[in-house]
């Protein structure tokens, strides 16, 4: 099972997996860190992450970057609409009033959504880890920002399936932040809380969360945010500071040009991480527009003074995040900046004044994130041991359900109720159970209470609950699954209705029956959430003082026990019981993209890796052919120089060449199979040299063996050791005369072979030499390893164990080295001495005799 944690930014994403001893940030195909979020889309193929960044500047329009901004927001988001004023890509508006991405792929114009595109980032950021890790990545734990809405989660979940992944949670950057620092700490307080402010500056948004710690576990107490105050807002004040000033000095208006945009703003943000260190800083671009080299120069105090705007606006998510938590600034122990925008020496001026403390930097600023991942991912999956460490997430936005009054017009014009389900903060994941009186088919919205921070729609899914069954009670209770799963995503999980009926035997036991199935019914909340957090509201729909009652219920658990004790009461009525009957629901999600939709963004994936794969494999075959000719070419005037005749060498080199050639010119954009059969055109002519180099240099070695093998089963077969004295002289014969016959056939080849020269082709082949060294072996050692015969036991034996342990030496030595080519005769030495001990205790000698002649 995969462990792994992916840290997508709006610039950059990083890998991070989990291993025995560790959190392991994973390298990419370039050894870096950071692997840039960008998608190129070129004529033939994409190139996404570092292959990506290599092709934006030079194609501009068709490179997609900064996703995180563009998924699951609406086109008409104000906010959006100034990012799409940087950004060099066409985007237009869709159908559904959401964002759609155009760029020419495959020579024609193709349309994708965001989500498609932030699929093919984690697509890569998956084929990362599965290399690193040489196994199949499909679970994963995903950072998002605490930002993100409900639309905007899902959008990730969309894109984690568009490329095969699995998330098992998505976490917000921060939560994984202070997990990150947490979870190693062996001081944590175990009473005392420890207030530990995370304070994470990105590319493009700031976050700020304040989390309480005690010994194995960490409670977040508030999250705050700005979605536009980021490393990439000082880019670009830089970047319009020096347009402006360009357009004075040097008379050109770097805004008419998309690749001159992408130049400066690139050296503009080198400029900003110059500034970060140094008080002064300058720059310089060569052929920048209209052939003109530019130089600019630039203060660390004039670049704080152009980006005083942003720096104002750092305090704000400070206040709130401790307004939230309840916590006054000395109540904040210690302070902890992360991000990639962190740097900035002004930024951690305002942190220090706010705070009255000097931030730390005990983690690393950009990799924290995707450690904090894999760490999760490691805690949910079961394939790690985590240390103890329980994470009390909470949700950053109220959510409330809506429908209509009651009555049997209610649909058409009854009065808009609302209910407050999860506030803010309200712990994730959770569920709760709220209870309507309805007796026909309607619709419960499910929308923010708020959205003055988020700058999105209200409205998030429409659930409609019915058609319901022939209902025979009275007053039918409907009971309302609300879950807030572990990813922050609100969804009505299921609908029952509950009647009450007479039954004609008397119960017994029947309460204690009932109770439990009611308790089974809320058992799946308590293993997603604390038991705190399983709420029964009870909706009235035919009073409004009921409903204000409701809100109150939805927060404390006080409003649980009137419903629960009415329930319990009619249970344990002797002649009732409460029948269940599960109510269909359907979903509708604005803005979310169909199962179906899904399906083919994900068979669209399939074959834009297919077609990718496919044209490297075509650029590794063309690269195959160059190297071929560049590296034989060499070899034909060096160490193959005395292989080849000069004809043949002249005509191999023309041939040669006029490949180059057609590399060059007709052969710079063929299809795979034609460069495979260009290679082997040539290594028809090229593998005779080779193979005649080949043979020369490894014939000595191989002649040598053969040699030695005949040699000693020679030396074996006229030896007057002991241990062969079993084996019969005709045998021993057929051995010398098996030596004899392979010393002529060897002496035979090798004269012819000594008199041809280099360039021709040889007689005697190694291949050859090994065959006839095994055939010797194979004929030889069943011969000269034939065991002596065993005798039985006898007090003789007893009283001379010497030769036993012979004996018992030299089989031991034939079986220990059965891929040796000569019998040495020096073991019998060795066994001579280590039988010596045998004579002075024959008891041990017996059982070696024993073990001896078992083996």
């Amino acid at each position: 099972m995969s462990v792994v944690g992916f840290d997508f930014g709006n610039e950059s994403c990083i890998v991070a997996v989990a291993r025995q001893r560790g959190i392991d940030v994973v390298l990419n195909d370039e050894s870096k860190r950071e692997t840039p979020a960008i998608v190129c889309f070129g004529e033939k193929q994409r190139f996404i992450g570092t292959a990506g960044a290599a092709s934006s500047t030079m194609n501009p329009k068709n490179s997609i970057s900064q996703i995180k901004r563009l998924i699951g927001r609406q086109f008409s988001d104000p906010e959006l609409q100034r990012d799409l004023k940087s950004l060099p890509f066409n985007v237009t508006e869709g159908p559904d009033g959401y964002p759609l991405i155009h760029a020419r792929y495959l020579g024609e114009m193709r349309t994708f959504t965001p989500t498609q595109v932030l699929g093919m980032v984690l697509s890569n950021l998956k084929s990362i880890a599965e290399k690193n890790l040489n196994a199949a990545v499909v679970d994963c734990c995903i950072g998002i920002p605490v930002y993100f809405t409900d639309l905007q989660r899902r959008a990730v979940l969309d894109a984690a399936t568009i490329a095969g992944l699995h998330p098992l949670r998505l976490i917000h950057e921060t939560t994984a932040t202070a997990l990150a620092y947490g979870i190693y700490k062996t001081d944590l307080p175990e009473n005392d809380q420890l207030n530990v402010a995370f304070v994470d500056i990105g590319h493009a948004s700031m976050q700020v969360c304040i989390a309480g710690f005690k010994k194995g576990q960490l409670k977040i107490l508030a999250h705050s945010f700005d979605r536009s105050l980021g490393g990439r807002d000082f880019d670009e004040v830089l970047f319009q500071h020096f347009a402006a000033k360009f357009k004075e000095e040097y008379k050109i208006d770097v805004l008419q040009n998309a690749r001159a945009c992408i130049r400066l703003r690139t050296a503009c943000e080198k400029l900003k991480k110059v500034l970060s260190a140094n008080p002064e800083a300058p720059l310089n671009i060569e052929c920048l527009m209209d052939e003109k080299d530019v130089r600019g120069f630039i203060k660390r105090e004039e670049f704080e003074q152009i980006s005083a705007p942003i720096l104002q606006r750092v305090k704000r998510p400070l206040e709130k995040a401790l307004a939230d938590a309840g916590l006054a600034v000395e109540n904040v122990h210690m302070v902890e900046v992360v991000g990639s925008a962190s740097r900035v020496p002004a930024m951690l001026k305002i942190l220090t004044e706010f705070f009255g403390k000097e931030p730390r930097r005990t983690m690393n600023a950009s990799e924290c994130v995707a450690r904090g991942c894999a760490l999760e991912c490691a805690i949910l999956s079961p394939t790690f041991k985590v240390r103890e460490f329980q994470v009390n997430e909470s949700f950053p936005f109220p959510v409330s359900l809506s429908w209509k009054g009651s009555g049997p017009d209610s649909q058409a014009g009854g009065a808009e109720q609302q209910q407050l389900v999860f506030p803010k903060g309200n712990p994730i994941p959770s569920i709760k159970a709220v209870t309507f009186h309805k007796s026909s088919t309607f619709t419960v919205d499910v929308q923010y209470s708020d959205v003055s921070d988020l700058q999105a729609p209200p409205k998030i899914s429409t659930y409609t609950i019915g058609p319901f069954p022939t209902i025979r009670s009275e007053r039918p209770k409907l009971k309302v699954k609300v879950r807030l799963n572990l990813h922050g995503i609100v969804s009505v999980e299921s609908a029952t209705l509950l009647e009450e009926e007479e039954v004609e035997v008397p119960v017994s036991k029947e309460p204690e029956k009932d109770n439990s199935k009611m308790e089974t019914d809320e058992a799946p909340s308590g293993t997603a959430a604390p038991s705190a957090n399983e709420t029964d509201v009870n909706m009235q729909d035919a009073k409004g003082t009921a409903d204000a009652a409701g809100a109150e219920n939805g927060v404390a658990e006080s409003g649980d026990k009137p419903v629960k004790m009415e329930t319990d009461t009619k249970v344990e009525a002797p002649k009732k019981k409460v029948k269940k009957t599960n109510v269909p629901v359907a979903e509708l999600v604005y803005g979310a993209m169909l199962p179906a939709d899904v399906q083919k963004a994900v068979e669209k994936e399939f074959e834009m890796a297919l077609q990718d794969r496919v044209m490297e494999e075509t650029k590794d075959k063309k690269n195959a052919v160059e190297a071929y000719v560049y590296d034989m070419r060499n070899k034909l005037s060096d160490k193959y120089r005395d292989f080849v005749t000069a004809p043949e060498k002249e005509e191999f080199t023309a041939k040669l060449q006029e490949t180059e050639d057609w590399l060059y010119e007709d052969g710079e954009d063929e299809i795979k199979g034609v460069y495979v059969a260009k290679l082997e055109e040539l290594k028809k002519q090229g593998d005779p040299i080779e193979e005649r180099y080949k043979e020369y240099m490894e014939r000595g070695t191989v002649i040598d063996q053969l040699a030695y093998c005949i040699n000693s089963y020679r030396e074996a077969a006229m030896s007057n050791d002991p241990k062969f004295d079993h084996i019969e002289l005709a045998e021993k014969q057929k051995v010398l005369n098996e030596c004899v016959e392979a010393e002529a056939w060897l002496r035979e080849k090798k004269q012819q072979q000594d008199l041809l020269p280099k360039y021709a082709t040889p007689v005697l082949l190694s291949a050859d030499v090994r065959k006839k060294a095994e055939a010797l072996d194979r004929f030889c050692r069943p011969i000269m390893t034939k065991p002596k015969p065993t005798k039985p036991a006898s007090p003789e034996t007893r009283a001379n164990p010497p030769p036993q342990g012979e004996g018992q030496c030299q089989g031991a030595d034939a079986n220990a080295s059965p891929n040796h080519n000569n019998v040495p005769s020096e073991n019998a030495t060795v066994g001579s001495g280590e039988a010596a001990p045998a004579s002075a205790e024959p008891m041990e000698t017996d059982k070696s005799e024993t073990a001896s002649t078992t083996a």
